[in-house]
């Protein structure tokens, strides 16, 4: 089985491409011709991934998968949610985006927050959602030079260390994404 994953992130296929039995080879967007930004405007998680995965399939016509990711902190009622990538403006840069989410949690008590990632599966026609969640909290401030994005803020429950603090396997064993492309993995091998 051949499927496009609608990324252009390297890294992220390479993971996901290690974690499959080797009858399903991922496709990138390099390959099929797709060198548009493929467009991101839902205003949820799930949008997002629907929207990505859908606009393969139709303008491109495979079979597809495409993710979306999202901090949620409680005591923000959610945010910076759908908008985690871009919290601190358009220029998408992750220190900004942690600089505003430590300024926005000063004097909270509730430092409460969630990853969550929701994996969009367009396969033989239907459609398919596999959602990956990993529970945490903000810490006061930056620890680690792992990861990318929020990890250095993010504790994760039952740990002492943040995301950024972790191996790469520990992280993947226990993340979001690692949940949510376990089910996807689960769900093509036995389809």
């Amino acid at each position: 089985m051949k499927i496009v994953f609608a990324t252009n992130n390297e890294n992220k296929i390479k993971e996901i491409q290690s974690m499959l039995p080797q009858s399903i080879e991922i496709i990138s967007l390099e390959t099929i011709g797709c060198h548009e930004e493929i467009p991101e405007t839902a205003d949820t998680i799930e949008g997002n991934a629907i929207m990505k995965a859908n606009y393969v399939t139709e303008k491109y016509g495979y079979d597809c998968f495409a993710d979306d990711t999202g901090l949620e902190v409680e005591a923000l009622n959610g945010e910076p949610g759908v908008y985690s990538a871009r919290y601190a403006g358009e220029q998408k840069s992750a220190e900004d985006n942690m600089d505003k989410l430590l300024a926005n949690l000063e004097n909270k008590a509730n430092r409460n927050a969630q990853f969550k990632t929701i994996i969009a599966l367009n396969l033989k026609g239907k459609q398919h959602l596999f959602t990956g969640i990993a529970k945490g909290e903000i810490t006061l401030e930056r620890s680690g030079s792992q990861g990318f994005g929020y990890d250095p803020i993010f504790r994760p429950e039952g740990y002492q260390e943040t995301f950024a603090q972790l191996s790469l396997e520990t992280k993947n064993a226990i993340s979001h994404r690692g949940k949510a492309t376990r089910e996807l993995i689960e769900f093509l091998i036995s389809f």
